[in-house]
């Protein structure tokens, strides 16, 4: 199919209300970020301790969407989306009531199983709609659109702290979510239709995940992609340690200089769109796991000198972060191009071991021994290395089925 059929396959007004679904995540991981050391002060604990709030949201978002998944193959994409939203303003709401830390991280827990629907949901309705390089197109142009979240969340959490304390953060994100849940109500269209929706029992469902899981077609560029954004969040993980503890940046500095990480993801998303005319889904694939493995290797020399100055820090991580414009879409694509009426299922599954990778580099920066911006530094580079070499074994296995 050519470029300007694939360009005609989805409308704008439709990948822009999957972003905003999709942007739940992003919503409520970054918002909050600028008030972890008031929350942290609130508590009583450290920045680091209430940072743990984001591995519980991990853990959140990659258990419900296991559930997610399998369920919307079986009962369609739209009443999913109504359980989990509704789920997401109710969990909200607990986030603002939370008497101490421990109470908080539950919260975040259930918050995250209620927003990680729309992930799910979105992935598969590109999936319900789309071939391999509509996909790849729609999914650049999502994460363009859905740039904007992690650009603009941190700045209006900073600006909420300007004049209420952080629980207004949380109820914010409780207005978000019933605003989303009227859009799914009034503008979403179920995208698999009756006739092709899976009949599964609990044992059928088990079964598939094994089947989806043995799939080299999807678990080779399915691991290449979680690895690759694992490193987006191990530093999400220790932002607020690294740029307000290490470097004393004020919460509105901090949103300006984590949003231009975000930006960077927007840019190189719009790169990839435009390279998809002379690039190949696997040529650009390789190009975003350079990308973030150059990245993650200046950050590491910064982390070992004495003193490392700001603009070589925020330098690797632009290229560490951005570069996910290209890993994520590509290897998203790759891995639901075979799924079929299965997609909600491939769609959960990764994007359970995306956020499964994200809770696994968040628990173990707890137990690394050096500074902040070291432990972030080795984290990003350990998810980079793996991610890329998993990115050599899926063209290895490309070049197998072309020749």
């Amino acid at each position: 199919m050519s470029i300007k059929n694939n360009q005609q396959q989805y409308s704008t007004r439709w990948i822009m209300l999957l972003a905003m679904l999709t942007s739940l995540g992003p919503l409520s991981i970054d918002m909050y970020l600028p008030a972890l050391p008031q929350m942290a002060n609130d508590f009583q604990v450290s920045t680091q301790q209430i940072a743990n709030t984001l591995p519980a949201y991990f853990f959140g978002l990659a258990l419900g969407q296991l559930f997610y998944g399998p369920i919307s193959d079986r009962i369609g994409r739209k009443k999913p989306l109504y359980f989990g939203l509704m789920l997401y303003v109710v969990a909200s709401l607990i986030c603002v009531v939370a008497p101490d830390d421990w109470s908080l991280i539950f919260a975040r827990v259930l918050q995250a199983l209620g927003g990680c629907v729309g992930v799910v949901m979105a992935r598969a309705a590109i999936r319900d709609r789309l071939d391999l390089q509509g996909s790849a197109q729609a999914f650049s142009t999502m994460m363009i659109v859905m740039g904007v979240a992690p650009i603009t969340a941190p700045i209006i959490g900073a600006f909420i702290l300007k004049f209420f304390a952080w629980k207004a953060v949380f109820i914010t994100l409780t207005i978000i979510g019933i605003i989303f849940l009227l859009m799914v109500h009034f503008f979403f269209k179920e995208t698999l239709e009756p006739e092709r929706r899976l009949k599964l029992s609990f044992k059928q469902i088990v079964l598939l995940y094994g089947t989806i899981l043995q799939d080299k077609s999807f678990q080779l560029p399915m691991l290449a992609g979680c690895l690759t954004g694992a490193a987006m969040f191990s530093y999400i993980s220790s932002a607020s340690a690294v740029l307000m503890d290490g470097y004393h940046l004020d919460q509105q500095t901090f949103a300006y200089a984590f949003g231009l990480n975000a930006l960077g993801i927007m840019l190189m998303s719009s790169i990839n769109k435009k390279l998809s005319q002379r690039f190949s889904v696997l040529q650009r694939l390789v190009i975003g796991g350079v990308i973030q493995v150059s990245g993650s290797v200046i950050i590491l020399f910064a982390g070992l000198l004495a003193v490392a100055p700001l603009w070589l820090v925020m330098l690797g991580l632009f290229f560490a972060v951005s570069g996910i414009g290209f890993t994520g879409p590509n290897a998203t694509a790759l891995a639901m191009s075979q799924q079929g009426a299965r997609a909600g299922t491939a769609s959960a599954i990764m994007g359970s071991a995306q956020f499964g990778c994200g809770l696994l580099g968040g628990v173990l920066l707890n137990f690394l021994m050096w500074d902040s911006l070291l432990n972030m530094a080795i984290m990003m580079l350990m998810f980079t290395l793996i991610g890329t070499w998993m990115i050599t074994k899926v063209v290895r296995v490309q070049r197998q089925v072309q020749s």
